[in-house]
Order: C-alpha cells, then sequence, then structure tokens
C-alpha cells in the first residue's frame, strides 16, 4: 500500500515521502480500514516537526481519519466509520495511509449526515473540547462560557459545546469567526480583553475560559475567571511560560487544568466520538469548513499548507 511517512524530525518538506509499504497484518481484536479522508492537524505537523516528543521512528503519521472497514469482524466489514487517536502516528502507524490498522473497540459508526472528509476533521477538535469543557470542567447550564481562539477548529468546537449544555458563550479571537451561531457574543483580541469580558458579565467574569491559543492568551484568560472559576489551556503559542499573581491566584480560588489529548488511545477517543455523534447527526454540531483537500501523493503540500494557517482545515484523501 501507499504511505506518508518520515524517518527523521524536520520541516515536512525534508522529511516526509510516500513510499510504498507492506500491506499491514492483524492480530486478534483488530480491524483495518479503507482511508477515504484523513485530515491533516497542527499536532500532525508538531510531530513530523519534532515538537512532541515520544514517537517511534520509522513512522506513519496522522490521528484523524473517516473510512470504511475492509478487514476484521464480519459483522463490521463495510461499515463507514470514524475516528481518531493520541496513538495514532505517535506509537502506532496513523491514517496517512491507504489503509490503517485500529482495534475492534475503537470502531465508531460514522454519523450519515457527514462526508467522509467531513468526519476527518471532527476529531481532535471534538474530542479535546468535550474533554475539557464537559468532562474536566463539568460546565453547567446558565453559566459563562469563554472561549479564546474561537474562530480555530478547536475554538469553534468548543463554542458548540458550551451552547448545547446551555451556557452563555463569548468568543474571543483577533478575527471573528466565520460561523457565529454558537456565540452570544464576541470579543477582538487586542486592548483590555478581561476588561470586556466583565463588563459583558456585569463584573462577574466567565465561570469557565477555555485557552485554545495558550502562552501568550493565558494571562488574559486568567483574568476573565469569575471567583472560583476553571481555566483550560491546550497550548502554548508564542511563549512556554507565563507569569501568575499567585496572591491573586489563591485569593479568587480559581483553577488552572492543562489538556493532552496524546494520552488518549484509538479506544478512550471513540467513546468521545460516540458521545458527540448524535449531535452531528441532529446538526447542534458542526464541522469546521475544509479548505483544501490533496491527494495522497500530495500528502507533503497538505503539511506546508497546514503550516500556512489556512481559514479552515486541511484533508488528505488516499
Amino acid at each position: 500500500m501507499r504511505a506518508l511517512r518520515f524517518a527523521r524530525y524536520g520541516s515536512p518538506a525534508d522529511v516526509l515521502e510516500v513510499v510504498d509499504v507492506t500491506e499491514p497484518e492483524l492480530n486478534g481484536g483488530d480491524a483495518l480500514v479503507s482511508i477515504r479522508a484523513a485530515s491533516v492537524t497542527p499536532s500532525d505537523l508538531k510531530t513530523v516537526s519534532g515538537y512532541i516528543p515520544g514517537t517511534s521512528l520509522p513512522r506513519v503519521p496522522g490521528r484523524d481519519f473517516a473510512g470504511v472497514v475492509v478487514g476484521g469482524p464480519h459483522d463490521w466489514l463495510g461499515a463507514e466509520v470514524w475516528g481518531s487517536g493520541g496513538d495514532l502516528g505517535y506509537t502506532r502507524d496513523g491514517s496517512h495511509a491507504e489503509l490503517v490498522v485500529v482495534p475492534v473497540s475503537a470502531l465508531v459508526r460514522k454519523p450519515e449526515r457527514l462526508t467522509f472528509a467531513e468526519a476527518s476533521v471532527i476529531g481532535v477538535n471534538f474530542v479535546v473540547g468535550w474533554l475539557g469543557v464537559v468532562e474536566t470542567a463539568l460546565l453547567e447550564k446558565g453559566e459563562t462560557l469563554a472561549v479564546f481562539g474561537v474562530s480555530g477548529a478547536v475554538g469553534s468546537a468548543v463554542a458548540q459545546i458550551g451552547r448545547v449544555r446551555g451556557a452563555r458563550v463569548i468568543g474571543i479571537d483577533r478575527r471573528p469567526p466565520v460561523d457565529d451561531a454558537a456565540l452570544d457574543d464576541f470579543v477582538l483580541l487586542h486592548g483590555d480583553v478581561p476588561g470586556e469580558v466583565r463588563r459583558l458579565t456585569r463584573g462577574a467574569g466567565a465561570e469557565v475560559v477555555y485557552d485554545a491559543v495558550g502562552g501568550v492568551t493565558t494571562p488574559a484568560a486568567l483574568a476573565c475567571l469569575a471567583h472560583g472559576g476553571r481555566l483550560l489551556v491546550i497550548a502554548s503559542t508564542g511563549t512556554r511560560k507565563v507569569e501568575i499573581d499567585l496572591p491573586d491566584f489563591y485569593h479568587r480560588e480559581v483553577r488552572m487544568t492543562g489538556l493532552d489529548t496524546r494520552r488518549l488511545c484509538t479506544r478512550q477517543c471513540a467513546a468521545r466520538l460516540a458521545q458527540v455523534a448524535s449531535y452531528l447527526e441532529s446538526g447542534d454540531f458542526r464541522p469546521p469548513p475544509i479548505a483544501f483537500t490533496f491527494d495522497l501523493e500530495l500528502a507533503g503540500d497538505a503539511y506546508e499548507a497546514v503550516a500556512k494557517r489556512p481559514p479552515g482545515r486541511v484533508v488528505i484523501c488516499p
């Protein structure tokens, strides 16, 4: 089969190559999926570049996918499935290939409403959003959720999750999102963002702040929190270190939690995708827009496109 592979870290243009590899064999409990679409996420780019340690080489990258089961238990053959996994592309070969092996227990039927390409851009975005908003912050109806980076794929997913949870959603970014249906208010990421959030909440602040940018935005995100608020951080843009006013931190009794979906294997991601599937079928959740689609033979170009931060997701279709 054809697959994208890298044997050393570096620029995608220098280290990625499309090669012929032996078709994977199945062990007990495995399924073989024919990839119809696989998104290229920023985390895939970081993995190839060596920014994220722990990847065993050589490796086929790619976390998110949608396809058809072509090997494994008889009752799954021909099923349209989708998936994601913090192990895919790191400790086991990923989805940027014609075929991928996943545990049968990680199989989830693709929402019929979505195309393969649309299903392939859900994984990381909605899994990390669900993990943070629902499972970690325990966002409740009537609370305020402020989302830094709301115009990105993760931020959009977080806003949509907040809306179906019955929260008031304030989006924060350098530019308004293309689709702002999930937002109650929008704040431009310049000037006194915490002051504007407090104005919108009558001085209270937001019970939950989701910082999908991180680093340069984290001090402002902390300042947006209400007393006893919960801050979720998933990235470190611009800087790895931030200063915290500790007396302010503990007097306001706020909490700050980091999230890492790389800790979630394909089985654990499947459980979260099963949770969001009904919302996608109903239309309450919408996939992020797709900016570019590339053939597998041009997969290296797909990575270069992601590096330029396009206004939408990038998808490989083998």
